[in-house]
């Protein structure tokens, strides 16, 4: 399952531009290469995209350019993973 929302992430990437260009500042839900929808929110990405599609087997990106949208960074107690 990693695998294919690996492989939704890099057509993401690869598709950046043309997603900043029709959905920028939106929230796109991806599968099979392909838009599902388009959300104001995560939330409301993840909810009304779950009504038909098995969470984990989609992918839910916030449209932005550069790699703000994409860069997080998770802290642990005495571990810093970037």
């Amino acid at each position: 399952m990693l695998t294919e929302l690996q492989d939704e992430f890099a057509f993401y990437r690869e598709n950046q531009d043309r997603f900043v260009q029709e959905y920028d500042g939106r929230v796109v839900v991806l599968k099979n290469h392909e838009v599902l929808g388009d959300y104001d929110t995560k939330l409301a990405a993840v909810i009304e995209t779950s009504k038909n599609h098995e969470r984990g087997t989609f992918l839910v990106q916030q449209v932005s350019a550069g790699d703000e949208a994409y860069t997080m960074r998770f802290f642990s107690p005495g571990v810093a993973t970037s």
